[in-house]
């Protein structure tokens, strides 16, 4: 619900709505969330791929900073909260049948999105040469910030 008790999302009632109607009308799964695919509004470079709960994408709405449901911590955190690195909502938009969200957004701070201290959360890409097992390649060779000084006391969400 928004702060004044309204809910942003229609009801799902037909195909024809969902997929050409200007009603929003999110379909979240089992889980309750939906995936969100993450760019830089300047260059569209992909930052990371989150995922949203009501709450958060309603309080993304609201303000205009985004907010994810983490999997991990499992908890809802607005991007940015304890490093400063926010996500300033640019531009939102939802897919065909409106399972999944694309934002575009501008980095605050020192313009890092990942927890480990790049830019993006897709920092390597997999070398496709038939070796096994498959590698990795560095595509960021610079981190933005030291995380252990960003989050001192703050878990690493990574999970083994």
């Amino acid at each position: 619900m928004s702060a004044n008790g309204t809910s942003f999302f229609s009801p799902r009632e037909s195909v024809e709505a969902v997929e050409e109607g200007a009603l929003l009308s999110p379909r979240f799964d089992e889980n309750g969330l939906l995936p969100v695919a993450v760019c830089d509004a300047e260059t569209n470079a992909l930052l990371m791929l989150g995922y949203m709960n009501e709450e958060a994408l309603t309080r993304t709405i609201e303000t205009g900073e985004a907010h994810y449901w983490s999997r991990s911590r499992e908890c809802l955190w607005k991007k940015g909260e304890s490093s400063g690195m926010t996500h300033e909502v640019i531009e939102m938009r939802i897919d065909d049948d409106q399972d999944a969200l694309w934002l575009r957004v501008r980095v605050a701070g020192l313009g890092g999105s990942c927890h480990v201290g790049y830019r993006s959360c897709f920092y390597r890409s997999i070398i496709r040469d038939g070796t096994a097992p498959a590698r990795l390649r560095f595509e960021e060779t610079e981190k933005r910030f030291d995380p252990s000084r960003i989050y001192p006391d703050t878990p690493n969400p990574t999970r083994l």
